[in-house]
């Protein structure tokens, strides 16, 4: 987790507070990469990696239930989620509410893309009757990437923005990737400048750049072609980015 301390730190205050927060940054800025590793500090949260359907979400959650050996929700699944594919949604809603009324659980969603209204709905219902905090994941805090989700989250104070890398940290960041990746090339102080310029402090971009130097295709005797190198990963990230 390079120089994201401070970010942990505030990420792991949040989520102890018990209160609902949109978390919001770029692709590429390390969003999942933090909330994975704080996980391990907070038992009780039921994570959700892919959180674009009502159908996605409650099924992974009334599974992080039974698997964390919730007894409501072992009782209508088994330890082992064994009969999850043999409920219905609207059951499988029903045994994740159930379960919440408990207490003591939160709930993140990651990859949000809240794009249908009855979703986002569905999520606020549980969230509320429960009084179970959610975490919500996504690129920004606008509609077309919070969606309709936003709403659970009106005050500034309850979002969290994760950044990209200011200038001078893009240059560290850029030298350690090639560093454990052991890449070499006579020009290699000229790339890690351009690196980290043109992936303007993204993490995850100059870790796909650093990795594609490695490849011959990009290599000239002892040199890097920056250039090739730069446009072929701009169609690779949008492609990804926008898929």
């Amino acid at each position: 987790m390079f120089e994201r301390g401070t970010e942990l730190e505030q990420l792991r205050r949040r989520i102890h507070s018990r209160r609902s927060f949109l978390l919001h940054g770029p692709a590429g800025v390390g969003k999942t990469l933090l909330i994975t590793h704080v996980l391990g500090d907070f038992p009780q949260a039921l994570y959700c990696p892919a959180s674009s359907s009502s159908q996605a979400i409650f099924r992974e959650l009334a599974g992080a239930l039974a698997r964390a050996g919730n007894p409501v929700a072992v009782r209508s699944l088994g330890r082992d989620a064994a009969k999850l594919k043999t409920k219905s949604a609207v059951a499988v809603k029903g045994i994740v509410s159930d379960a919440l009324q408990g207490g003591g659980h939160s709930i993140i969603l990651d990859h949000c893309a809240f794009t249908s209204q009855a979703l986002a709905a569905a999520v606020r219902e549980v969230a509320g009757w429960t009084s179970t905090p959610v975490v919500a994941v996504a690129r920004s805090a606008h509609m077309e990437d919070a969606g309709f989700i936003r709403s659970m989250f009106p005050e500034r104070s309850a979002r969290m923005e994760l950044k990209n890398f200011s200038p001078d940290g893009a240059v560290r960041f850029a030298h350690e990737v090639a560093r454990r990746q052991q890449l070499a090339a006579e020009n290699l102080s000229q790339f890690m400048e351009r690196v980290a310029e043109l992936s303007g402090g993204n993490p995850g971009s100059i870790v796909s750049m650093i990795e594609m130097a490695r490849q011959p295709r990009y290599r000239s005797a002892e040199n890097i072609k920056i250039t090739p190198l730069y446009v072929d990963f701009r169609i690779k990230w949008n492609a990804t980015t926008h898929a």
